[in-house]
């Protein structure tokens, strides 16, 4: 049972709609139309995904049986494995509108389950605008999933600009996922590791945060998200490591932004959310932002910068950011309006730790 917030009986599985935001399936027939050395050559091993391909190839009965033994409410389905992303041309574009059409029959079938993020042929930059635009409008989809570089190139890429627009113009957000890093990579930072250690190494154990935290530092940097400022992104994993590193990279890289028009923290509270604060509709406090006001207060001897709320202008320009003089008083650098702001910062940061913790 979760905790029973209201003191009467109900617990949050009763009380409380739960929505997964990254829940992955597989379409083995549609799968099998990729070469499988094409498969082999982006780095999945032999057998990948397997042991699991019952469940995640269900829509149906066993996903909706396991969803009510979690408390899962709704799921927000995307395509994962191999996909459109490995295929040129007329290829990926058919294999990624017949894998949301799949898709949209199963969420069809249970419309109060299940809903979608939009699967789109990333290496056709106009039709995965076309697609996601379709998937919205025509399929109901909420949003689309993307995984990793396509063709070793992020989303700052220039060719990648119809995509963004299109998710701004439709208000959609978009789900930065990871993926295999390209062989290179793979090669320098994780080859010569035992037996599957380096797969692993590479991927869930630190390689895919690492790759999501530097493309939303990508899409920051190179302006790409200052020229789609209505651009919403979504990001895993209690922010992906961004949350403990954004008030150092945003010192670091503070005089190397003039191009800006934002921080590059402000920037990423504007616009990238973890899974709990979209669902929540961020009607608490963004869990990114606490976890990073946490991460950089609780160093006391580290001088780091204040992180203001989103949209608002309370920090001084010239001000900004505001330097922790003290972190253990909390005592930041900086004019009058910038020190009531960062203290009320604090403030609310410190009580929705303490209400985290009594519930």
């Amino acid at each position: 049972m979760l905790p029973d917030p209201a003191g009467d009986g109900v617990g949050l599985e009763a009380s409380m709609r739960i929505v997964a935001l990254e829940e992955h399936f597989i379409a083995p027939a549609l799968v099998r139309r990729i070469d499988p050395g094409v498969i082999a050559r982006h780095g999945f091993p032999p057998g990948f995904g397997g042991q699991q391909e019952k469940q995640l190839a269900d829509l149906g009965d066993l996903r909706l049986r396991e969803m009510d033994e979690a408390g899962i409410s709704v799921q927000v389905l995307s395509a994962s494995h191999a996909g459109a992303y490995l295929l040129d041309g007329a290829e990926g574009i058919a294999f990624a509108r017949d894998i949301n059409d799949l898709l949209a029959k199963a969420i069809a079938a249970h419309p109060d389950r299940f809903s979608g993020f939009a699967h789109l042929p990333m290496r056709s930059s106009q039709a995965a605008a076309d697609e996601l635009e379709r998937a919205v409008r025509e399929l109901g989809f909420c949003g689309a999933l993307i995984d990793g570089v396509t063709e070793g190139r992020f989303l700052d890429d220039p060719r990648f600009d119809p995509i963004l627009a299109r998710a701004e113009q439709l208000d959609v957000p978009i789900y930065l996922h990871p993926n295999l890093p390209p062989p290179s990579v793979r090669e320098a930072y994780y080859g010569g590791l035992p037996g599957l250690s380096g797969f692993r190494l590479a991927t869930a154990a630190w390689g895919w945060h690492s790759e999501v935290a530097i493309h939303v530092l990508r899409l920051v940097v190179s302006g790409t998200l200052d020229r789609h400022r209505k651009l919403k992104l979504i990001i895993g994993h209690m922010g992906e490591g961004l949350a403990a590193m954004l008030a150092r990279s945003d010192r670091v890289l503070s005089q190397h932004v003039g191009h800006l028009t934002r921080s590059v923290a402000q920037t990423i509270l504007d616009q990238v959310s973890p899974p709990a604060d979209y669902s929540a509709n961020r009607r608490s406090t963004s869990r990114l932002r606490c976890s990073a006001s946490i991460a950089s207060c609780s160093r006391s001897t580290t001088r780091s910068a204040a992180i203001p709320p989103a949209g608002t202008s309370s920090i001084h320009s010239k001000c900004r950011p505001p330097i922790w003089k003290n972190s253990r008083t909390a005592t930041p650098i900086g004019c009058s309006n910038c020190r009531r702001a960062a203290g009320k910062i604090g403030k609310n940061n410190m009580r929705a730790l303490r209400n985290s913790s009594d519930a």
